[in-house]
């Protein structure tokens, strides 16, 4: 079976775990370095932690066919209270681990390649180390689609706008759920299944593209 490495999956109601079941049911080995019945565990705010992480998996597992970027680290602030320690761990954590991880499963990659997918935000406003970092994880992953796709390496972003892993109260609930198109908010779920078909063999055609699977939430008029 292929193998996928996920990060970003410690919480039962994250993204990162509603992909999980979603790709062992595609027929997909899956390996996480943050659930907590995982036996793969890195920092990725280390210099040597995505290496580390790479290379574990590689040993307890064998070659990596996808990898799946949905770790983050998130303290909101904006510009006249952000710090330079907390603007440094943002980028450590939220862009240069996805740089490493990338690279790192771009070394490994047999002849048939694979794939990467990012999850990403808007949310910059009120929370700018955030979204600044994963501005500059979008220009990684485009780039890396140019540079890897002749290994066979597809590389995409994926925004999938508002969904409730329990950070939201009923009133932002609602709010949201009113400001999207299609009537509801998204779930784990359905990121699962576009990241499903982005790394299928048929999804892989898709390279180099900032994916907005939101209920046309970001749609402007």
């Amino acid at each position: 079976m292929p193998l996928a490495l996920i990060t970003g999956a410690a919480r039962a109601d994250s993204i990162a775990a509603g992909i999980v079941p979603r790709l062992r049911a595609a027929g997909w080995t899956v390996v996480t370095s943050d659930l907590a019945d995982a036996d793969i565990h890195a920092d990725l705010s280390t210099h040597d932690g995505p290496d580390a992480l790479v290379a574990e998996t590689n040993r307890r597992h064998g070659t990596i066919s996808a990898l799946i970027l949905s770790h983050a680290h998130d303290v909101e602030s904006g510009v006249l209270d952000t710090t330079a320690a907390s603007f440094d761990r943002h980028v450590a954590v939220n862009a240069r681990a996805s740089l490493l991880l990338i690279a790192a499963f771009a070394r490994q990659a047999g002849p048939d390649g694979g794939a990467v997918v990012a999850l990403t935000s808007d949310h910059v406003t009120g929370n700018l180390p955030y979204g600044a970092s994963k501005g500059a994880l979008d220009r990684i992953v485009i780039s890396a689609a140019r540079e890897l796709g002749p290994r066979r390496i597809s590389a995409n972003v994926l925004n999938p706008g508002p969904i409730d892993t329990g950070w939201m109260d009923d009133e932002t609930r609602q709010a949201l759920a009113a400001a999207t198109p299609l009537g509801r908010l998204g779930t784990p779920a359905d990121v699962a299944a576009a990241v499903e078909f982005l790394v299928s063999d048929e999804g892989r055609w898709i390279s180099g593209q900032l994916l907005k699977t939101d209920g046309a939430f970001s749609a402007q008029f």
